[in-house]
């Protein structure tokens, strides 16, 4: 199987304001051609900095994609880096000037040299066509490797690779069929990483070929398994699959691309419930996240955010006397706004999240970080669940609202309610 390197080029990727989402895109497209990504390098707009980083990918590589470097700017030194490494001087390319001055008479405008650069392609590279832009890409190949030069505006990249790019890349068929890479994605919800790596680390070592990642974010910890080979590797990563699925149960609440809220939204789909949410400390990122899911509408009845005590009195009806002696951030403050938010919409289910998300505002008693999920249904009685999360205010909004989510989906059976 070939092995290439994604050389991600622009010192904008450098600077922390810039996600390099193309690297992302061509390791799924590489994967799906039978081409294993082993490296991934960021490199600014230096000329000698872009040359030695293409002269290191081309030793190690047999495939090397290149993002960025073709516009028409003074910091645009890709063609000439690779002209340099390569011994290939650069040549205009007639066809991409002709089309590049069509374009712009059409607008009663004539090409810049600085426009007019973006035509140089190295001597013997093939020109790939850009359907959404005006710079070109090119690929040639040098030494043992393969080089492909592509646009860093995400549109133009994906375009061109697409359409062009993958008829040079693509491996014969018969190839492919016999080495593939394929992944699985498990998202859990409730272990740590390090637990998660004692439990599945085994499972995977004892399946051939199978190689384990673990992703920690916000919203959990997904396990990652992947193989490369052929059948017999693809029996060994489904072995190993439905062996983390046993071993972690309802820790796993997701597979592949699916979310929390597409799970829940499912759930409350199939039992035909209706649900209502009252938000504190989250101030409205639950209902986000479910209302992104088409249809949502069928089972989502109403949002509240109630920040203040007043709100949390006047719409859900919580007690005074309760938030004056337990305090808004209390379990018993949680479970009084799920039930006054599904009373007063009627739905079936009444979820609820108050906290303390930080930076200030926490005491030894109640720290930042200190949050309760109420939750309210017919049959079910009022529950509430106590989390402690760290970090700054937005994890702990976003691991608050995962919280939510996940105790409705491991709660929702507990309702017993199923309308005819």
């Amino acid at each position: 199987m070939r092995r290439a390197e994604i050389l991600a080029i622009g010192s904008e990727l450098l600077l922390g304001g810039r996600l390099d989402t193309n690297s992302l895109f061509l390791t799924d497209e590489l994967a799906a051609l039978g081409i294993e990504v082993r490296w991934k390098t960021i490199v600014g707009d230096d000329e000698a900095d872009i040359m030695d980083a293409i002269r290191v990918a081309g030793r190690r590589a047999g495939l090397v994609v290149m993002t960025g470097g073709l516009g028409p700017t003074g910091d645009d030194l890709t063609r000439e880096a690779v002209a340099r490494v390569t011994g290939r001087p650069l040549r205009r390319h007639a066809d991409t000037v002709k089309g590049m001055m069509q374009r712009l008479a059409a607008r009663g405008r004539t090409p810049t040299a600085a426009q007019m650069k973006q035509a140089l392609i190295p001597t013997g590279a093939a020109v790939l066509d850009n359907p959404v832009g005006s710079a070109p890409g090119f690929c040639l190949s040098w030494k043992t490797c393969q080089l492909i030069a592509l646009p860093g505006v995400p549109a133009e990249a994906k375009a061109m690779f697409t359409k062009e790019a993958t008829r040079f890349v693509a491996e014969p068929l018969q190839t492919r069929a016999q080495a593939r890479i394929e992944r699985r994605l498990l998202h859990t919800f409730g272990i740590v990483e390090a637990d998660l790596d004692a439990r599945v680390g085994p499972l995977a070592q004892s399946r051939r070929g199978v190689r384990l990642g673990l992703l920690a974010s916000p919203l959990g910890v997904t396990v990652s398994l992947t193989v490369c080979g052929g059948s017999s590797e693809m029996a060994a990563l489904e072995q190993a699959a439905r062996a983390v699925r046993e071993e972690l149960g309802g820790l796993v609440y997701a597979e592949g691309t699916e979310t929390m809220e597409d799970v829940v939204g499912r759930a409350l789909t199939t039992r035909r419930m209706t649900l209502a949410v009252a938000e504190s400390c989250t101030g409205g990122l639950i209902g986000h996240r479910l209302t992104q899911v088409p249809g949502s509408s069928n089972y989502l009845d109403r949002v509240l955010v109630c920040y203040s005590n007043a709100a949390k009195m006047e719409l859900l009806d919580v007690p005074k006397m309760i938030l004056a002696r337990h305090g808004a951030v209390s379990p018993e403050v949680a479970a009084a706004m799920a039930k006054g938010v599904r009373e007063r919409s009627r739905a079936d289910v009444g979820l609820s999240v108050t906290g303390i998300a930080g930076p200030g505002g926490g005491t030894a008693q109640k720290p930042v970080g200190l949050v309760y999920v109420g939750f309210d249904a017919r049959g079910a009685g009022l529950l509430a669940k106590e989390f402690r999360f760290h970090g700054p205010r937005d994890t702990i909004k976003l691991r608050a609202s995962q919280a939510a989510l996940n105790l409705l989906r491991q709660w929702l059976p507990l309702a017993q309610i199923h309308k005819t």
